[in-house]
């Protein structure tokens, strides 16, 4: 972290650009060293942090609360340095709300078109995908024991790199591991067709304090691929999944419940394809990137003006 840093800020004083967009939380200092130099910044926020370090097992709850707090206030305090800070959720730019210069929320929605499959969903394998990280506060230990209790002989696709070789190894002792597919990590080529033979999408995040408010990428993915998506039950969720009408929401924590939800449209292809089609209509009209790179370059535009 500290070695890249450096490498950031070395090309940064290289380039010497007009206007430099960051995200990464530990290139904080670097943005308000290049306001010292007098150059345009903007800082995007794609994670609550203070939440998200509350989630990290490798520190006991007292000090994670007292380093919480102190990054809190940091970054509120840079916040008003810069020109202008993104967040990457509504609720994420709320908190920024008369902190900031120029604020503005911006969605890390997908783009038009980059993960749409044309096969039909009854011609799918019996298979359901994860992409993303493999840890344990992304619920895929509950996943797995999920198809345990499968009734529709369901296998699951898993793509992407494990956070621990010991979760691993705790992972792959589970009697569910019997029906996984184990892709490693994919590039968009490979989740494009990964998303194309699989029947839904599952992301079943844990409700630590970083995810009840966040917006998964993945999930807008799969509506792009338009395959309807089994996820975990928060309010904000639930409201995009099931005002949309394009998945079912389930307690991440219960193997039975998700198993039910897998074998409910595993079993009802017909179904499963409307809720597909539901949920690419609505990344079609709300939730994709040709709407927020609108925003974006807007932002550019006037804070360069």
């Amino acid at each position: 972290m500290i070695e890249a840093t450096r490498r950031v800020g070395a090309r940064a004083r290289e380039l010497n650009a007009d206007l430099y967009h960051l995200h990464d939380p530990e290139l904080m200092p670097l943005g308000l060293a290049l306001k010292r130099r007098g150059k345009r910044v903007v800082f995007d926020f794609h994670e609550d942090v203070p939440k998200q370090l509350l989630s990290k097992p490798y520190l006991n709850p007292w000090m994670l609360h007292v380093i919480s707090a102190i990054f809190a206030r940091y970054e509120k305090r840079a916040a008003g340095k810069l020109d202008a800070v993104i967040g990457a959720t509504p609720i994420i730019t709320e908190k920024f709300r008369g902190k900031a210069k120029r604020l503005a929320n911006i969605n890390n929605f997908p783009r038009l078109g980059e993960l749409e499959s044309t096969l039909p969903s009854g011609e799918k394998a019996n298979e359901v995908a994860y992409v993303g990280g493999i840890s344990e506060t992304r619920g895929i230990l509950p996943l797995v024991r999920s198809l345990e209790r499968t009734k529709s002989d369901v296998r699951l696709n898993l793509a992407g790199k494990f956070e621990s070789s010991s979760f691993e190894q705790v992972l792959k002792s589970s009697e569910g591991w019997q029906s996984v597919n184990e892709l490693g990590f994919l590039d968009r080529e490979g989740v494009r067709d990964l998303l194309s033979r699989s029947i839904l999408g599952v992301v079943t995040l844990l409700p630590t304090p970083a995810y009840l408010d966040a917006l998964p990428v993945k999930m807008f993915e799969y509506m792009s691929a338009g395959i309807p998506v089994i996820a975990s039950d928060f309010p904000l969720w639930r409201e995009i999944i099931v005002g949309h009408d394009c998945g079912l929401c389930v307690d991440p924590e219960d193997p039975d419940a998700i198993a039910a939800a897998i074998d409910a449209l595993v079993s009802d292809r017909e179904r499963a394809e409307q809720m597909g089609r539901n949920g690419r209509r609505a990344v079609h009209e709300i939730f994709n990137w040709s709407i927020e790179e609108r925003k974006l370059l807007q932002l550019y535009t006037d804070i360069l003006a």
